[in-house]
């Protein structure tokens, strides 16, 4: 089929481009008390420098500032608390790394518009566009690169699990209309995040990741953000800390399929898994995206 965006190399942030010829590595920093893997929580200011200008040196490329749990159980805080995390962290780093691409983690336009306005380059949107009144119309007067998730329903909803027919078609069909949505209000830059952990039981989870390289043929860059999650501890019998491995052998399948970002909080982990894949790759190993 043709891809419903045009073919694409780079995308764009405020001090240049982000090269998605090679698979790049996105940070996490969570400005939150209650994300479920504690040594990516960062309420202190010098504690976020130090994990950031950690994960620059290990080979991230970008940093995503998330002031808001989407853990199961998460309670909700408001636009004024999740703004008053996020917002000294994304001014701190912008001062301490000028050139460094930043992503806002939030589902909430007024909290992405301040954080943009301080510094932020990304808004990375786990509601889809569906959790908050104008994302779409602002990202795309904007100009605003915009990670769209795949979730279903309000933030209180999220865990839930919908009645998919078949979850892969399903949520496919789900993301080629929004990104025809997207195109129609002329949004350029747009990045697809299938969103595991979000809306899917576990099974789900792995069909999705099985056939991940069916999501490549919508023609956007594609990111997978299954670092240390509940569908790898619940296979292993495993918490976050424990689920490294398991992470690694889900990047290096992302990878193989035709993952552009790879979202974690062990950069210099997906770096090697990087680096081995495209030395399998040049040996003969099948991209199956």
């Amino acid at each position: 089929m043709e891809a419903l965006f045009p073919s694409f190399q780079t995308i764009r942030y405020k001090s240049g481009l982000i090269d998605l010829q090679i698979p790049q590595i996105m940070g996490i920093l969570n400005a939150t008390p209650d994300s479920f893997f504690s040594a990516s929580r960062v309420s202190v200011i010098d504690d976020c420098l130090a994990l950031a200008s950690q994960m620059v040196e290990e080979g991230a490329s970008i940093l995503d500032i998330g002031g808001h749990s989407t853990r199961p159980d998460a309670q909700a805080v408001s636009a004024q608390e999740e703004q008053d995390r996020v917002l000294p962290v994304v001014e701190a780093l912008r001062k301490a790394f000028p050139k460094m691409c930043l992503s806002v983690d939030t589902y909430r336009l007024s909290v992405a518009q301040a954080a943009i306005q301080a510094g932020a380059d990304w808004f990375n949107d786990v509601g889809g566009g569906q959790m908050d009144e104008g994302i779409f119309e602002w990202v795309a007067e904007n100009q605003v690169p915009y990670i769209l998730t795949h979730s279903v329903g309000a933030f209180s909803q999220v865990h839930q699990v919908p009645n998919y027919q078949y979850v892969v078609e399903d949520v496919w069909l789900d993301m080629a209309k929004k990104i025809k949505a997207l195109r129609s209000l002329g949004a350029k830059d747009v990045i697809l995040d299938p969103g595991f952990g979000f809306s899917k039981s576990l099974d789900q989870n792995y069909q999705l990741m099985a056939q991940l390289h069916q999501f490549t043929r919508l023609g956007l860059p594609l990111l997978v953000g299954i670092s240390r999650k509940s569908m790898i501890q619940k296979v292993l019998g495993t918490k976050a800390e424990q689920s490294l491995n398991g992470t690694t052998v889900l990047h290096t399948v992302a990878l193989q399929q035709g993952a552009h970002i790879l979202r974690v909080h062990d950069v210099n982990e997906a770096r090697q898994v990087i680096q081995l894949v495209k030395k399998l790759q040049e040996n003969g190993l099948p991209n199956l995206s």
